[in-house]
């Protein structure tokens, strides 16, 4: 592998100075580029750009190729980890994801494992192809689901619901929830330990759907299994640090708890200024975020204003990554994107030390 030329990233997420703030985009490869739509049409859907190393290569380059980005991530989907449990994802057009074989019932809970990681080679073979196309530009990032946003989707069947069927039998038959949340966790870790040892140099939990739930809930059915599943990390790869990001949306109520995770850096939404959950975290983990991705359907003035309000906010000093507080929309502009990532690299210059 290339040795890292570009690791503003990794220094910011391990709360080390750097020049400047370094910014990435969550799905930053995706449909607002007009190179991304290309692809998919080429590949003819999007599960094959997801289990074609090459497609997932070409599109995880794509915004690398074209902004001064501070980090790569995976071109993948969350729902693979469920798709090789046998679930059965497919896509329906204007719908989103569905599995054929919801884990809904007991019998079907009941009847699920962890499966043979060779199901998800495809992932692990784009992590390789990524780090050489990257050829140590600037790091790569592999990512999950957490258990519980993956238990959603498994015992729903599907995106987009109020999660009424999986919270129904998260009060009524908690421990049916329980073993899927286990499974899921030592899943992931193994998932995720493949991915570093394929080359991922950094590592991001995506919780979506955790601010769904109640407080006690979330401690219960989404927090202690993160928890678990950073323990489970193998935290080094050849010598080098493999920092973590967990990012609950809409889970700003819970910033002191996921502190304690045992994870370098934290997301956040857009919902909470960045500045008072520095306060509330102290000097424990890294921030990364936080600007409302509408901001980017609006104009570069009016961008540059939001990056400065947020860059200000966060203060002086390491431990920020700049981020959206979620995935950039379809119908973004891509000169807008550039304009944020070059306001960030400018603006940011004064709150680091020379």
């Amino acid at each position: 592998m290339n040795e890292l030329q570009n690791d503003t990233f990794i220094r910011a997420l391990l709360r080390q100075p750097t020049e400047y703030t370094p910014v990435w985009m969550m799905r930053q490869a995706g449909r607002y580029l007009p190179e991304y739509r290309e692809s998919r049409k080429t590949a003819g859907s999007f599960l094959s750009l997801c289990k074609n190393p090459d497609f997932a290569t070409e599109v995880t380059l794509q915004p690398i190729d074209r902004y001064p980005l501070d980090a790569s991530i995976l071109f993948s989907d969350i729902l693979t980890v469920p798709d090789a449990m046998g679930l059965g994802l497919y896509f329906e057009e204007g719908e989103g994801p569905k599995f054929e074989f919801p884990a809904n019932n007991e019998e079907r809970i009941a009847a699920l494992e962890v499966p043979d990681m060779s199901k998800l080679q495809y992932v692990f073979d784009a992590v390789k192809q990524i780090r050489m196309g990257i050829a140590g530009r600037v790091p790569l990032i592999g990512f999950t689901g957490s258990p519980w946003t993956l238990a959603t989707y498994m015992v729903e069947g599907k995106g987009g619901t109020d999660f009424l069927t999986i919270k129904k039998l998260m009060y009524s038959r908690p421990e049916l929830v329980h073993r899927i949340l286990q499974i899921n966790t030592d899943t992931i870790i193994a998932y995720l330990n493949a991915q570093i040892a394929s080359g991922a140099q950094a590592i991001m939990i995506f919780d979506s759907w955790g601010g769904a739930l109640s407080h006690n809930a979330y401690i219960e059915f989404s927090l202690n299994y993160m928890r678990k599943i950073i323990s489970g990390l193998t935290l080094e790869s050849n010598g080098s640090k493999i920092p973590s990001i967990v990012f609950t949306k809409g889970g700003g109520l819970w910033l002191e708890q996921q502190a304690t995770l045992g994870a370098d850096a934290l997301g956040l939404d857009w919902t909470i200024d960045i500045g008072s959950a520095r306060r509330r975290v102290g000097d424990k983990v890294a921030l990364q975020g936080n600007m409302d991705p509408a901001v980017l359907l609006s104009d570069p003035n009016s961008i540059e204003k939001e990056v400065e309000t947020i860059l200000s906010s966060y203060g002086k000093g390491t431990g920020h990554v700049f981020n959206l507080g979620h995935g950039i929309t379809q119908w973004t502009p891509p000169e807008n994107a550039a304009a944020m990532i070059n306001a960030v690299h400018e603006l940011s210059k004064k709150y680091h030390s020379p």
